[in-house]
């Protein structure tokens, strides 16, 4: 990303008024230069290396995490617990001792995920916030996903709910001290059925506050409407044990339309029924006719809101289902909030490469998801499917995301994914190194962890709404196992882990030690290696190169044949200066190899090895 800075010295050559006289204008644009240089002087520099080791010298690594989930060390885990009996992480338990724990896996940024208060069964009433309907709630929590109100912070994450807000604001202080970035979501697509800002500015105006509840579209409408039908939530949401909360219907006449993009009254219980979809000006049911001049209300609200948190503190959105949203809003949106903030980073949760070169150029996001491409393909190589091929790996770099590689943010989990360790994934963590390897080195764009994830979280339970999913839920209050035993009841040192998840955890902070800091990875070009020795379609290597240093990265998915190869380095890369020994950084273990054009390798099943030469 470049950022372009502009000073003006605005009416410095404006006519003065004939009281001060031709003297005292000319003393006066003198002092208003002179003033300009020192400016200039001393503020360019610090912000040119501000964006320089923003953008350059480091490889973005974020750390995602739920706070209810990540602070949580009750142990009861029931089903459909209440706050209760399950318990919830605070924004008080994310302490130093916890960030600096995030910091020993070299991350720059935390992604808290469900901070903004959404739509919950929890009773919050005494602090003038109305109940939630359970028939247009998921889960006793809720979904992070379907904001109530986006002027405030969801109240089960403060020890004092009065003062939920200043909770908040005390730990995004807490995590730029210790020298980290905040990430939130931004969630533009949707909002909860019950939407309604108790916490909105003076002169802000709800959603659909204003809207013409008679007409299904128009541009001056913040929502879809079905004019003369009622909403009919889906059957499936009358199960046990939440269906006892459901004492009434809940009402909404005229129905709106569902997130999703489902126009009608009668959503399916597999649709975001909990959700209304947003109008961003799109008439999606008369061709997708475009109505963005005038601004549409809800983009002017977007504004309001993302200002808001960015005046909070924030350093970055990660931007729910982008794709759902049209790319002249973010066109408009983004530039305008980095006029607040230059440094703000905007990270687009998106499924189609086809559009993602125009999302990134047309769209302004600094970074994208790359899941249908490099993770999917990585899946299926750590799942041992029978269509697994290292082929997928070289697509991605040379063909889907080719020329924008580097803005790809790479993860093997999130909180939409299974769990690597999972049953129904891999159902042993270490089978993903590999993976992590190739996700951290492939490009020199953001590379993500899910909490948990360093320590073999298996996301095993059926916690409530999600079921036994593979997943950790993010529907319910609930105690993450193995997080649970690194956290050590708040003291954050990983004392209960037994070996294999302290080696494992090690292995990720080793990995993004390497990469997080490696001018090959971040700026550096790619090198395919040609298959060679007995390299098969479950053995890749490559080769990052920069005019500072050269790595040779290979990783064996295959379960149980040993690769073995000599490698040969092409001679535009061996003109690439080195004097360094031969290391594989993984393990800081020189390998004596002399001077020449190949490299040996031996490798064993399901690892990797990174090696600077």
């Amino acid at each position: 990303m470049i950022v372009e800075v502009k000073y003006k010295m605005e009416n410095a050559t404006s006519p003065m008024n004939n009281h001060y006289g031709e003297q005292l204008q000319g003393n006066l644009k003198a002092v208003v230069y002179i003033m300009a240089i020192f400016f200039l002087v001393i503020s360019i520099p610090s912000f040119a290396q501000k964006q320089y080791t923003h953008m350059n010298d480091k490889q973005i690594v974020i750390y995602q995490l739920l706070p209810r989930l990540f602070g949580n060390k009750s142990t009861a885990n029931i089903p459909y617990g209440t706050i209760e009996q399950n318990g919830s992480g605070k924004f008080n338990d994310i302490t130093t001792k916890a960030l600096d724990g995030i910091k020993e896996l070299h991350a720059n940024y935390v992604w808290y995920t469900g901070v903004i208060a959404h739509a919950s069964l929890t009773d919050y009433s005494a602090y003038g916030i109305k109940v939630d309907h359970a028939s247009v709630v998921k889960g006793r929590a809720g979904s992070p996903y379907a904001i109530r109100d986006y002027y405030d912070v969801d109240p089960d994450l403060a020890v004092d709910v009065k003062n939920r807000m200043k909770e908040f604001e005390a730990l995004v202080k807490r995590t730029h001290d210790s020298n980290l970035k905040v990430l939130i979501d931004f969630v533009p697509n949707h909002v909860a059925r019950s939407y309604h800002s108790y916490a909105k500015p003076e002169g802000i105006t709800d959603f659909g506050a204003k809207d013409d509840v008679t007409r299904a579209f128009s541009p001056e409408n913040d929502f879809y409407y079905i004019p003369g039908q009622a909403l009919v939530v889906p059957v499936g949401t009358q199960k046990a044990p939440l269906s006892v909360h459901q004492d009434a219907p809940f009402q909404e006449n005229p129905a709106k339309a569902t997130g999703n993009n489902v126009f009608s009254a009668k959503p399916k219980y597999d649709d975001w029924y909990e959700t209304i979809k947003l109008n961003y000006g799109i008439d999606y049911q008369n061709g997708e006719k475009q109505y963005f001049d005038p601004i549409p209300p809800v983009w002017l609200k977007m504004r309001d809101i993302l200002t808001f948190w960015a005046n909070k503190g924030v350093d970055g959105f990660r931007c729910d289902m982008a794709e759902m949203v049209p790319i002249a809003f973010w066109n408009w949106i983004i530039p305008q909030l980095k006029k607040v903030n230059p440094d703000l980073i905007f990270i687009g949760e998106a499924y189609n490469p086809k559009v993602y070169r125009q999302y990134l150029d047309e769209g302004k996001f600094d970074y994208l998801y790359d899941k249908v491409g490099l993770y999917d393909g990585l899946k299926k190589l750590i799942r041992n499917e029978p269509n697994a091929d290292v082929k997928e790996i070289g697509a991605v770099w040379k063909k889907e995301s080719a020329g924008f590689g580097n803005r790809m943010l790479r993860f093997l989990e999130n909180h939409d994914e299974e769990r690597i360790a999972s049953a129904g994934f891999a159902g042993k963590a270490e089978l993903a190194l590999p993976a992590m390897v190739v996700s951290a080195t492939l490009g020199g764009g953001p590379v993500m962890l899910y909490f948990g994830q360093e320590v073999g979280e298996p996301g095993k339970g059926q916690e409530g709404f999600g079921g036994d999913d593979n997943r950790t839920t993010i529907f319910d209050y609930w105690g993450v196992p193995n997080h649970q035993k690194w956290m050590n009841g708040g003291l954050f040192d990983g004392r209960k882990l037994n070996a294999a998840q302290q080696n494992l955890r090690a292995y990720y902070k080793q990995l993004l030690k390497v990469t997080s800091t490696s001018d090959a990875v971040i700026n550096g070009g790619i090198y395919e290696v040609p298959a060679t020795g007995n390299m098969n379609n479950r053995m890749y290597a490559f080769i990052r190169y920069s005019g500072k240093q050269r790595l040779l990265v290979v990783a064996n998915f295959d379960r149980s044949q040993t690769l073995t190869a000599n490698i040969e380095i092409p001679d535009q890369i061996l003109k690439v200066k080195s004097s360094v020994p031969v290391t594989e950084l993984m393990t800081d273990k020189k390998l004596n190899i002399p001077p020449g054009t190949s490299i040996p390798v031996t490798l064993a099943p399901v690892s990797a090895q990174v090696i600077e030469f």
